[in-house]
């Protein structure tokens, strides 16, 4: 399997399994990533005391109060450390890279739906915007709605990305993934005809031996 497309590229299409397994791969890079976080920070003597990724930490990169708050920080020197440093390259590299797999792999299975890859905004990335502005939001009746459309469009996300199949024939993004492609069957009307018998027959009169009987047409052999 080419692994550079399936985890970084946004053509083509992968089933289920593959969608899966792209959410296996994530959380084994984020164990390895936290480990190595550790081992470094520890080499600086000022070991940390907890390390988290999530992929939707990806929305704080546009959040101006995040942004502001880390750079009145290193600022006060108070994150300006080596330790700290690296602490916070490694996990904004690594929330980068993760999302981006999360991305891509989520768009190739809209294409196994036969779905636009623009339906990830409605299902990921409106509710992960929504999670993060949440508390900044005023308290007015007509936003009361919107935490019940995120959780529908995470839902709504979820079975469309892992439970439901793909088309099982060849659609506008490419063909079947899984191994037994199937193509959509032709119309009645579109495909070839069936051999006609009767059209393929035909009474020879009688000239000379032998006698009078049936052959098939020329062209029909």
């Amino acid at each position: 399997m080419d692994w550079v497309w399936f985890l970084f590229e946004f053509d083509g299409r992968i089933n289920r399994a593959k969608m899966w397994l792209a959410m296996l791969v994530i959380v084994c890079w984020m164990a390895f990533l936290a480990m190595l976080i550790l081992f470094v920070d520890q080499l600086f003597g000022n070991p940390v005391k907890s390390i988290h990724f999530n992929v939707n930490d990806i929305f704080k990169f546009v959040d101006p109060a995040v942004l502001r708050n880390a750079i009145a920080r290193v600022r006060e020197g108070k994150e300006a450390s080596p330790a700290h440093l690296v602490l916070a390259f490694c996990h904004a590299a690594g929330t980068l890279i993760f999302a981006w797999v999360y991305l891509a792999t989520a768009v190739k299975r809209l294409h196994d739906r036969d779905k636009s890859g623009w339906w990830a905004l409605p299902y990921l990335v409106v509710p992960g915007l929504y999670t993060q502005f949440q508390d900044r939001l005023p308290d007015a009746d007509w936003l009361l709605p919107l935490p019940w459309a995120g959780v529908l469009l995470m839902i709504a996300g979820f079975v469309e990305l892992f439970c439901l199949r793909g088309t099982r024939w060849t659609n506008r993004f490419g063909p079947n993934p899984l191994p037994k492609a199937q193509t959509r069957p032709r119309s009645s009307s579109g495909g070839s005809s069936s051999w006609n018998q009767t059209d393929a027959i035909e009474f020879v009169p009688h000239q000379a031996s032998p006698l009078p009987g049936m052959r098939v047409k020329r062209g029909h052999d």
